[in-house]
């Protein structure tokens, strides 16, 4: 896993070089949950990471980026809670077009697809004496590793190095495995962010 980290992070440099990118560090507040399930809530978590800005004139922008996010849901019955909070890495590749609203401000509306890879993270009945389960673990469950969706996004860049966002993914691949007689729509990742940066 260390090696696969590296080498996407040489791979963004060695991508664009720096000449033409614009480098940043972004980190937020969200809110993620399951699609296509009545039970589960949203559970608050976090986002932080590095992005780069490639213009190709001074509308359209490549946005790729390294992401630290927390996901998950909980879900209540009968007084017991369950809380499942996987952690990945998120890669989105996005296309960005921005415009002039204000002196110094431009409105950026950016979509594109998102890969994301399981760290780690827990699920756990918060009930006396209930111990947790680590998530990706393939001898304590049954989470998939890799995530696949598509993510987009509003925000403002306020500037030369504020930036202020908003952005929403909505996953393509069940985070886990059902086994072969579940018969219903099963469920996806979603989440929705707020969160600010700084480009250099």
């Amino acid at each position: 896993m260390k090696k696969l980290l590296l080498t996407l992070a040489l791979g963004m440099v060695a991508v664009f070089g720096f000449s033409q990118v614009r480098w940043d560090v972004k980190f937020g507040m969200n809110f993620s949950n399951q699609t296509k399930s009545d039970d589960a809530k949203a559970l608050p978590g976090f986002t932080m990471g590095v992005g780069a800005d490639y213009a190709f004139n001074e509308n359209w922008s490549f946005q790729p980026g390294l992401m630290f996010t927390s996901k998950g849901y909980k879900v209540k019955e009968s007084g017991e809670k369950f809380t499942a909070r996987p952690i990945y890495l998120d890669i989105p590749i996005l296309a960005a077009y921005k415009f002039d609203i204000a002196d110094n401000t431009k409105f950026v509306i950016n979509a594109g697809p998102y890969l994301a890879i399981g760290l780690g993270g827990k699920s756990k009945w918060h009930v006396d004496g209930a111990n947790g389960s680590k998530l990706f673990d393939s001898d304590e469950g049954d989470w998939k590793r890799f995530d696949l969706g598509l993510q987009w996004g509003v925000g403002v860049e306020l500037g030369e190095h504020y930036l202020v966002n908003f952005t929403a993914q909505h996953g393509f691949i069940t985070p886990y495995d059902f086994g072969d007689n579940y018969d219903g729509d099963k469920p996806k990742n979603m989440s929705f962010a707020i969160g600010v940066g700084y480009r250099f």
